[in-house]
This record gives C-alpha cells, structure tokens and sequence, in this order.
C-alpha cells in the first residue's frame, strides 16, 4: 500500500501495538514501584517523623513514575525515527513527550502519513497518566492509615 494514498492503516498498525506495549510497561512498573513504597514505609511506622518520610517517598515516587513516562516516550520517539516521521532523535523526543503529554506546544509536526500516530501517542498519554494518577492515589490510601496508627500509639 502506498503511504501517500490517505488511508491510515500504518497509523494504527503502528500505534495500538505501542499503546498495549506501553501500558504493559507502565502497570508493570508502577507494581514494582509499588511494593517498593509500601515497604519502605511499613518500616518508617514504628519510628518518628512519618509524614516528613511520606512526603520523601511519595516524592521519590513521582520521579519514578517520570521516569517511567519518559521511557516510553522514547518509545514512541524511537518508532517515529524507525519510521522517518521525524528527522533526529532530538525532535522525535520532543515530539513525543508533547503528544503524550497532551501539551502540543513544540513547534513539530509529523510527515502528514504519520500524523494520526500523534493523535493515537496523546490517547496512550491519557490512558498512562490516568494509570498514574489513580495509582499514586490508590498509594497514599494505602500507606496513609500507617502514619496514623503511630499517631496513635504515641501518648
């Protein structure tokens, strides 16, 4: 099929194996991340300071899970390169993060065959930070209670 016919089948032959790759590696570490908090702060019940040590983790957290959102940006940015939607690796990351981040600023497009990859990259962005958001939300449920039980044990 020639890519300058108007169909998009490269388009979604592309992005949905990258969206299911994607959200793959993204559940995946949010789980490892995950166990990692919990431990770390079942520790900190019994000793003093909980919130200070909440606050630490949880923001050691939110760099992990940045990293994990820049990863698979380069992801999608190594596919653009593959694909020659982009001219360097610089812009295709570029490119990238502002599809997957919905901000769209970066003065970038893609070659117009591939332009709808970028619409499919802002999708699997919102399916990624709404894993994030109910993820660190489902975190602070979990690990909140333990601060207040050391409260409470404290006369």
């Amino acid at each position: 099929m020639n890519p300058t016919d108007g169909t998009w089948i490269g388009d979604w032959a592309w992005s949905l194996p990258l969206i299911m790759l994607n959200v793959v590696i993204h559940v995946c570490g949010l789980a490892l991340i995950g166990e990692r908090v919990v431990r770390v702060l079942n520790q900190a019940v019994d000793r003093r300071n909980f919130i200070p040590k909440f606050a630490v983790v949880m923001g050691a957290t939110s760099l992990l899970v940045t990293i994990l959102h820049g990863i698979e940006g380069g992801i999608w940015a190594a596919a653009y390169r593959f694909l020659g939607a982009l001219p360097d690796s610089r812009s295709a990351m570029l490119y990238s993060l502002s599809a997957m981040t919905t901000y769209g600023h970066a003065n970038l497009f893609l070659k117009a065959h591939w332009q709808l990859m970028g619409a499919l990259e802002a999708l699997n962005g919102m399916l990624l930070f709404g894993l994030t958001t109910a993820f660190l939300f489902a975190m602070i449920q979990r690990v909140w209670p333990l601060g207040s039980r050391e409260r409470h044990r404290e006369p």
